[in-house]
């Protein structure tokens, strides 16, 4: 199924603001939110093709709001890329073992991430 529709969740309003613009270049739709909290109650309204999470966020982290994401029957069908600045490899073993299917560290490489999700599409 290719990937129209991507739900950015990023504490960060420039994270937020940057991955739009990136997104939006490629075609893609965007909605955003602000927390991990947000992002799942957005995620199954809204079903979006796919999720870019960050880590860090006040509440409920990213690897949290993952793991909830790929168990919960309504969005384990949701791919999730994590994207964050935390850039050690047992961050990203830790990520894809929540459930994700990519990892992306910041700086966000434009084109790598529109690899990234193309890959997935």
């Amino acid at each position: 199924m290719p990937i129209k529709n991507v739900l950015v969740v990023d504490d960060s309003p420039t994270d937020r603001q940057h991955l739009t613009d990136i997104l939006s270049k490629g075609g893609y739709s965007v909605s955003t939110a602000a927390s991990a909290e947000e992002g799942i109650s957005k995620a199954k309204a809204s079903k979006p093709d796919l999720v870019l999470m960050d880590v860090v966020m006040p509440g409920q982290n990213g690897y949290q709001a993952t793991r909830e994401l790929s168990k919960d029957e309504a969005t384990k069908h949701i791919p999730v890329i994590i994207c964050t600045s935390k850039n050690q490899e047992t961050d990203k073993v830790w990520g894809l073992r929540q459930g994700a299917k990519d990892y992306v560290t910041k700086p966000v490489n434009g084109a790598e991430l529109l690899q990234k999700i193309k890959a997935l599409g």
